[in-house]
């Protein structure tokens, strides 16, 4: 294929939705060089046919350079236009409302719903003074969240990264807490009531458990979910194809 194939050269150029619909393949596929053709078409604009006329050699560089991006470390960022509407960050993230913390924990964690927690995080800018800002009073998902489907995918991730971070570290700091309370409880005389809690563990050992096994399920960083899918997807060489059909054709 000789046209011209636009090949993105920076994190920031793929939309957030297009890197969804790959890791979704990505996924549900066990074939290869299916998945490296998705990634072509997908990341490069091309129709599926047409990624079928590129030459193989064209096709492993495309691969090997779209590896390489995903293996950088997506930078947090404040702020950022899009369709020209700047978008930022909650200011103020610790005083956010009820609404806004359920939607973005039921959201953040899930790429498929990623943009709909972005919806959350960044809203339009409405006033600016002295380097800090103002977004738009959060209404729901609905609003932006088919527009953050277009947004800076390294931008997302790191978003998802940056709430990750925090939501560990509070889940640290509160299991620390609670142990340092229970040993302190331990030293002193305790009542009655007490030395049975303390004695049969009712409600508090239930609860570290669970707060343990939150704590697990954070140590894997979401990171890894990108940096790790496309450099593990690892093409093979003309050599081995070639290999391939001729056992085929025996």
């Amino acid at each position: 294929m000789k046209a011209d194939i636009l090949i993105p050269t920076d994190i920031n150029e793929i939309p957030l939705s297009s890197y969804q619909k790959f890791m979704e393949t990505y996924k549900n596929s066990t074939d290869d060089e299916f998945v490296c053709q998705k990634m072509v078409q997908i990341f490069c604009g091309l129709e599926l046919r047409d990624v079928l006329k590129v030459r193989w050699s064209d096709v492993e560089d495309i691969v090997t350079h779209v590896s390489k991006i995903f293996k950088e470390k997506p930078v947090f960022e404040k702020t950022f236009t899009l369709n020209n509407v700047e978008f930022g960050f909650i200011p103020d993230i610790e005083n956010m409302s009820f609404g806004e913390y359920i939607d973005l924990e039921n959201n953040i964690m899930d790429l498929e719903n990623l943009h709909k927690a972005m919806a959350v995080l960044y809203r339009p800018i409405t006033a600016k003074s002295k380097g800090k800002y103002q977004i738009q009073q959060y209404e729901g998902t609905a609003n932006y969240s088919e527009v953050m489907k277009y947004a800076p995918l390294g931008i997302a991730l790191a978003a998802k990264l940056f709430f990750w971070t925090l939501s560990s570290e509070l889940l640290k700091s509160t299991l620390q807490y609670i142990q340092r309370e229970m040993k302190k409880q331990m030293k002193e005389k305790p009542s009655h009531k007490e030395q049975f809690l303390l004695k049969t563990g009712v409600g508090i050992n239930q609860y570290m458990q669970l707060l343990k096994e939150t704590l697990q399920n954070f140590q894997k960083s979401p990171a890894s979910e990108y940096r790790t899918a496309l450099p593990g997807l690892l093409l093979k060489s003309r050599k081995e194809i070639s290999k391939m059909q001729k056992c085929k054709e025996n």
